[in-house]
């Protein structure tokens, strides 16, 4: 016994030495620190102890420092030679720093080190040829820095446990070491922005797993394709921005695994092949900016998953082949500066997820295909010097997103429709060089945004609209329309203008009268219509039954309106009054605008019955019905429905679906809540997780784009989505807004009980709230679904303190300790998956509504988060 106890102390005694002696490394480390601006290394002192207080330093069971990580810091200086003592050193992270001078040669004997990351500092000098030597090194990242010279060939003599290695962004030169296939290991490398010469070593493809390759931005040469062909693992390459010629490597796009191709701004000549077989993961090709010559192959729609598709800037002739619109998933497609003729393809309306299309300077004829208008998230559309005709479709208001609008230098006529001022999204707008006529709508003064405005060399007529944000674009946005008069133009509205305004005006006095007269018919046909739509819709006139011994005097005659089919019709019933609904053993819930109870009816229907404690904005009856009566006609599979409601001068109500399975909130942070189910929270594994989320955002996605006009949730939090029997979202309180206590009093902050979910600008005073409050909250519960916390809690150890979800998550994935931000009781799960929840989340919730992706977008980001049942972790 005593010889463990000395034994024991021998121990204590080495690593108390191990601890001080590191201690005295890394005080001298911070030494050479001229600057630090955010106070990284603050606890770094003498009385600190490395292990547990030096902030970005962790130390093995020895007592030993085995990692740094110090990222972003700002810190200013030289990399100190004395970390070559470190003995145990395995990871050196410093990143996002502003280090200077080169690495210090010293740095030879660190044999642990595994992972070296000095990347985005203003080190310089030569890359070491002693980092070949380490022989434990996986990963070397010395990317954004200022090292010039070749990259040495002996860089790679050992490299056998290589995975990555990056020297983007710097001044290297020389071509790339053929030494690199001694690399068996070797996932990846980055060596783009540099100025590398030379061609593509065959040799590059030796590595089996090699899967990531970026070689943009430098002055390579030669050909590729016959070389890059045996790379049969790749995912990633990037040849953009050199001098490569011959063929195109199109053949790649059959590779299982490729998803992104980037061969723009090279001397790529030839045809695009026949593409028989394009892998499922293929989501980018950039071909841009070469030679190619020759029709657009059809067969490109077998990359049925592409994403953006960027053909511009070659010489390619034929059609525009209408397979395109097979390519549901695409974002952008860029045919622009070719010799492609024929007309636009209706089919292109058909990929409704677009958001950018360039088809500038080609030869296109025809007109404008009304099927575009179905492209509702499309954000610019560039169709500029084309020889397009016929009129401006009307129905482009539907593209309600777009910001830059490009149809100059066609032969378009016709007037210009007033409905462009539906588009209050749009920054540019050019409609120049054209044989437009009519007048400007003077509502176009409502796109506050423009920052480029063109309407020169058309044949409008009239006076040019007074708004200030048409009059700020000056002469030049107006002239050569010859019938054109008023400012900012140098020809004043005389005689002839006002006669013509005249007749303007007696031509649209008598067209108003005419439409007044259609208006009172189509008036009596729709009240014909409603009345008869009314009988389908059940209305029973139920009593609010009285205080017992009452004589009846006070009874209440209320009304109640019933959407669905499925529930009782008949007076008898309703008969025993509503407060027989709202018995207060059945109370299943309070929410911000009411109290919920679980009503039975004998046939052994249930439905859920809320009974309002505020009216919100709503002011009488006939406000109430019309609010709450168009959601009787929604319906989507993760929309709990509504069934019908009640109303009275002392009481409303509305009735919905029941849904048995209680609510996200519910499973996610609640115990054996309900007796059905086993396990409570623990039931709520990660794929019945990811299934709630993407339910959740197709119901927004519904509700934002789908009904006209958009319906808005503003309530949005883990209470609100409801859980059936399979685990299905029921997105429940939507389209509420009117009833939600007044935004901006008081009251709001009763009505945002949850804490946490409310988007900065619907908080604020300035209560611009739209679809994007929506979105913020819903990228709070996808966090709160992968974390299992809620968005705003104390901390157990200092009440005062509060933890928010969305810093916690932010500050864990900046530090690479994403793993902590995960529910442990998720069971088995890739963490891929759950990092790329976590990043969209953090996107969703960015401070700046512009910067928030749409319900669509997100729906289309979380169906890219494919489930895989190989590799998992658990």
């Amino acid at each position: 016994m005593k010889g463990k106890n000395i034994l024991f102390v021998k121990l204590l005694v080495l690593l108390v030495v191990a601890a001080v002696a590191d201690k005295e490394i890394l005080l001298q480390f911070k030494g050479n620190v001229t600057a630090d601006p955010r106070g990284a290394l603050a606890s770094w002192n003498v009385a600190g102890n490395p292990c547990q207080d030096f902030t970005g330093v962790t130390c093995g069971d020895s007592g030993n420092v085995e990692k740094i990580l110090i990222h972003g810091a700002d810190l200013e200086g030289t990399l100190s030679s004395s970390l070559a003592g470190l003995r145990s050193l395995q990871i050196l992270s410093l990143f996002g720093n502003r280090f200077s001078g080169g690495v210090p040669p010293e740095f030879s004997v660190m044999v642990t080190l595994r992972k070296v990351n000095l990347s985005r500092n203003e080190l310089s000098g030569e890359v070491p040829t002693f980092l070949g030597d380490l022989p434990s090194l996986r990963l070397l990242d010395l990317g954004e820095n200022s090292f010039s010279g070749e990259i040495p060939d002996s860089l790679f003599k050992s490299c056998f446990k290589m995975r990555f290695v990056s020297f983007s962004h710097n001044q290297l030169s020389g071509s790339i070491p053929t030494t690199i296939s001694n690399c068996l290991d070797l996932v990846g490398f980055n060596f783009s922005f540099n100025n590398l010469s030379g061609g593509f070593p065959q040799q590059i493809c030796s590595p089996m797993a090699i899967s990531f390759i970026s070689l943009g931005n430098n002055s390579l040469s030669g050909t590729v394709a016959n070389k890059v062909s045996s790379c049969r693992s790749l995912e990633f390459l990037d040849l953009g921005s050199n001098y490569f010629s011959g063929e195109t490597p199109f053949s790649l796009l059959s590779l299982a695994n490729l998803s992104y191709l980037n061969a723009s701004f090279n001397r790529f000549q030839g045809e695009m092949p026949e593409i028989s077989s394009c892998g499922d993961q293929v989501k980018n090709i950039d071909v841009s900016w070469n030679d190619l010559s020759g029709a657009i192959s059809p067969s490109i729609a077998n990359c049925r998953g592409l994403r953006s598709l960027d053909l511009g800037f070659n010489r390619l002739t034929g059609a525009i082949p209408p397979e395109i619109g097979l390519l549901k998933s695409l974002s952008i497609l860029r045919l622009e500066s070719n010799t492609i003729t024929g007309t636009i393809p209706p089919e292109i309306g058909e990929i409704t997820l677009l958001q950018f299309l360039d088809l500038h300077n080609l030869q296109l004829s025809g007109e404008i295909p009304m099927s575009l208008s179905q492209c509702q998230f499309l954000l610019e559309l560039d169709a500029s010097g084309n020889k397009l005709q016929g009129g401006i479709p009307v129905a482009l208001y539907n593209m309600t997103y777009l910001r830059h609008l490009d149809l100059h230098g066609n032969q378009l006529n016709g007037s210009i429709p007033s409905t462009l001022a539906h588009l209050i999204q749009l920054e540019f707008l050019d409609l120049s060089q054209n044989s437009l006529t009519g007048a400007i709508p003077s509502s176009l003064g409502n796109l506050s945004l423009l920052t480029h405005f063109n309407l020169s060399f058309n044949n409008l007529d009239g006076i040019i609209p007074y708004e200030p944000v048409i009059q700020q674009f000056g002469a030049s946005a107006f002239s050569n329309n010859p019938l054109l008069c008023g400012t900012p133009l140098n020809n004043p509205c005389g005689e002839s203008h006002q006669a013509k305004v005249l007749s303007i005006t007696a031509i649209i006095a008598i067209v108003a009268a005419a439409l007044i007269v259609t208006g009172v018919c189509v008036v009596i046909a729709m009240n014909v219509g409603a009345y008869r739509k009314k009988k389908d819709e059940p209305e029973i006139l139920v009593s609010e039954s009285t205080p017992s011994g009452s004589n009846g005097s006070n009874v209440i005659i209320g009304k109640l309106v019933l959407f669905s089919k499925s529930l009782p019709s008949k007076y008898e019933d309703w008969e025993a009054g509503t407060k027989a609904l709202l018995d207060k053993d059945c109370l299943i819930g309070g929410g911000s605008i009411g109290t919920v109870y679980k009503t039975s009816f004998e046939n052994g229907i249930i439905i859920a019955v809320k009974k309002l404690e505020t009216l919100g904005r709503i002011r009488n009856q006939e406000e109430f019905e019309q609010e709450i009566g168009k959601l009787g006609s929604l319906k989507h599979s993760n929309l709990a429905t509504f069934q019908g409601y009640y109303w009275s001068s002392t009481m409303q109500l509305m009735l919905s679906e029941f849904v048995h399975n209680g609510s996200l909130y519910n499973h996610l942070h609640e115990f054996n809540l309900f007796g059905s189910i086993s396990g409570g929270r623990g039931e709520l594994l990660w794929e019945r997780r990811f299934k709630i989320a993407v339910g959740t955002a197709k119901a927004l996605a519904y509700l934002h784009h789908e009904c006209k006009p958009q319906i808005l949730h503003l309530n949005i939090k883990s209470t609100n989505i409801l859980l059936d029997e399979n685990y299905e979202a029921k997105l429940s309180d939507y389209g509420l807004g009117k009833l939600l206590p007044i935004l901006g009093s008081h009251e709001l902050t009763k009505f945002h009980t949850a804490v946490g979910y409310v988007a900065p600008e619907l908080a604020s005073q300035s209560l611009r709230y739209s679809d994007k409050c929506d979105v913020y909250s819903f990228g709070v519960i996808l966090l709160e679904i992968v974390t299992g916390r809620k968005p705003v809690q104390s901390l157990a150890a200092a009440a005062a303190k509060v933890l928010v979800l969305r810093d916690f998550v932010q500050k864990a994935l900046q530090e690479g300790t994403s793993f902590d931000c995960f529910d442990r009781k998720l069971g088995g799960f890739l963490e891929m998956e759950l990092v790329q929840v976590l990043k969209l989340g953090l996107l969703c919730t960015v401070d700046s509504p512009a910067k928030r992706p749409s319900m669509g977008e997100v729906v289309q980001l979380l169906e890219s988060v494919k489930p895989n049942n190989s590799d998992i972790c658990g």
